[in-house]
């Protein structure tokens, strides 16, 4: 198990338009070729937007887009003719395929905190396509076989614990409230990398948490 802290993430963004980054991988001007990804993920991007801020139409291509948001509301705006709002508790999925152009802002009066995972692809190509999952139950998984990974969220009431997935790799980000994880504590923004895993249990420590595994094929 490899513990990455909320506090370690490269900080990214341009505070000055309202937009605050963070990292948990190699990305853009900060390079490091000891975290390009794991498993399928090679970008875990937490931001912060404030009101009227956002990102103006940009590129993707070759990449699996999955957003969660933390608190506000994502507005969303792609080439394929989508046009959304994203809460809380909705899975946002873009994949990016052979090419796509998309915008996101924060059009609303509050702040907005979402985390942005982009999985790398097991075949490179195709068409792109856009799918939101609204409100997403507890303990429903939500399958990406494009990269060979699914998504579980897990919303735990205060000592409550959950399986980690049996599984060659699994990437696991606590979005709110504390959790003992093997050993570890973990808090908001902090991550763990794991590998073979087996027989270990992620707990709420003394208030509700939520969590958010990547299951995936292999490191």
């Amino acid at each position: 198990m490899d513990v990455r802290r909320a506090h370690e993430r490269y900080l990214g963004g341009d505070p000055a338009a309202g937009i605050e980054t963070r990292h948990a991988f190699s990305f853009g001007p900060h390079y490091d070729p000891g975290n390009l990804r794991f498993g399928a993920v090679i970008a875990c991007n937490e931001e912060h937007l404030g009101p009227g801020a956002g990102f103006g139409e940009h590129p993707h291509s070759h990449t699996e887009i999955v957003t969660w948001v933390v608190r506000g509301e994502l507005t969303h705006r792609d080439s394929t003719g989508e046009e959304t709002v994203i809460r809380p508790g909705d899975v946002q999925r873009l994949s990016a395929a052979s090419g796509v152009r998309h915008v996101e802002r924060n059009a609303g009066s509050g702040p907005l905190t979402f985390l942005q995972m982009w999985l790398a692809p097991l075949t490179p190509g195709g068409d792109p396509f856009y799918e939101v999952v609204r409100g997403i139950a507890d303990s429903t998984p939500y399958a990406l076989p494009e990269a060979g990974a699914m998504l579980h969220v897990r919303r735990l009431s205060a000592g409550e614990r959950t399986a980690v997935p049996d599984a060659p790799c699994v990437y696991l980000h606590v979005v709110r409230g504390d959790v003992h994880l093997d050993g570890e504590h973990l808090s908001p923004g902090d991550a763990a990398r794991l590998t073979d895993t087996e027989d270990i249990e992620a707990v709420a420590a003394n208030a509700p948490a939520e969590l958010l595994l990547w299951e995936m094929r292999g490191a």
